[in-house]
């Protein structure tokens, strides 16, 4: 039986992308994952995750990573009929059409795990892939917990990347970390595609940065 693990990493910052990532197995291989010392990253260390990326891929059928862009986030979220859950979902989906699982698992991004089956559901219409979604699924399911690695260490990858592009520290991407807010305030505006826009940390820091120039005349 071929059964699939979905999770995200880089939801919550507000620079660098949000990655999605799939991983097809069979369910006969659980055992190797278990025995490589697979479990949610947010247990492992950085040096840990990488080491157990190019393992995950050797046990995988095949596996599917998606890296949004703080402009596709944005886009999301300043739409109508979207928001990060509805965004989430359907590249989830995309994921799951392309690797066909019998059986996929997901981490619940929603508080409301029915309304989030069911719109997924749809999306996938008309595949038949049963689905079980959850919340800390990362935790529960090990495939999902392979998911998450692949996802946070191709994500801190490319965070390395846009530090080597633009030669500043901007830290981890996330609002409590202080080199991070640092980066923020004194580099908002020169380096527009790769923040969140959308994310009252940025709007705030605009914000205050526009009044201090109106105190200027």
């Amino acid at each position: 039986m071929l059964i699939c693990g979905i999770d995200e990493a880089g939801r919550g910052p507000v620079i660098g992308p949000m990655v999605l990532a799939g991983v097809l197995i069979n369910k006969d291989d659980e055992f190797k994952l278990r025995e490589l010392g697979v479990r949610d990253s947010k247990l492992l260390e950085p040096k840990q995750r990488e080491r157990l990326f190019p393992k995950i891929e050797k046990i995988a059928v095949k596996q599917k990573i998606v890296a949004l862009s703080p402009q596709e986030v944005d886009d999301a979220l300043n739409s109508d009929d979207s928001n990060l859950n509805w965004l989430e979902a359907k590249v989830s989906a995309e994921i799951i059409k392309e690797l066909s699982p019998e059986l996929c698992i997901l981490d619940c991004p929603s508080p409301n795990i029915k309304e989030y089956t069911e719109h997924l559901k749809k999306l996938l219409h008309p595949l038949k892939t049963k689905l079980v979604i959850e919340h800390k699924a990362d935790l529960n399911h090990v495939v999902v917990a392979a998911a998450s690695i692949l996802a946070k260490v191709t994500r801190d990858r490319e965070i390395s990347k846009i530090k080597q592009k633009i030669k500043i520290d901007l830290g981890s991407g996330y609002t409590s970390d202080p080199v991070t807010m640092e980066f923020l305030l004194k580099h908002h505006d020169e380096y527009p595609e790769i923040i969140r826009k959308t994310w009252s940390s940025y709007k705030s820091i605009k914000k205050m940065k526009h009044q201090k120039r109106l105190t200027d005349y």
